[in-house]
């Protein structure tokens, strides 16, 4: 009985083997990120550590956000650009510690439209970058938090 148990678990870990090497299973994925973005205070710093020099306002990019948001831990934002060849969406929170709060790669040929729950501290501005055609170009909504989600 031994020996069989033995060929069974030995035969079972080369065809885990195999299909790891065949890429058939999937394996571990590692996202990359900008530091000294997510580091940056301010959109001005933080489109500086994305790249760029200056961000430019743009009716083409649309935040959907609630005006008042009843729980600051968990604010629904959604962006979408009409923008031709967007490259990046970002979410910036103006008034929270790290203005950064999510950023988002869009593949080209891919519809430019994210949306995420990001953590608002107090009131704040919050402003959506998008890359163009390396450009950058900026939309802004202000909401307001009843009840604090960063430690308030």
């Amino acid at each position: 009985m031994k020996r069989r148990e033995a060929l069974k678990a030995g035969g079972s870990l080369a065809l885990i083997a195999a299909a790891i090497s065949a890429g058939v299973l999937p394996q571990a994925a590692f996202a990359s990120w900008n530091k000294n973005a997510f580091d940056a205070k301010s959109v001005n710093d933080v489109v500086k550590a994305m790249g760029g020099s200056a961000v430019e306002k743009s009716g083409d990019i649309t935040i959907t956000a609630p005006d008042i948001a009843e729980n600051g831990a968990v604010v629904p934002v959604a962006v979408s650009s009409k923008l031709a060849n967007v490259e990046s969406i970002s979410i910036l929170v103006e008034k929270n510690p790290n203005a950064l709060a999510a950023q988002f790669d869009i593949p080209a040929g891919t519809e430019a439209n994210v949306g995420t729950r990001v953590k608002m501290g107090q009131s704040s501005n919050v402003h959506a970058v998008v890359k163009a055609g390396g450009k950058y170009y900026v939309a802004t909504k202000e909401v307001k938090v009843t009840l604090g989600g960063c430690g308030g």
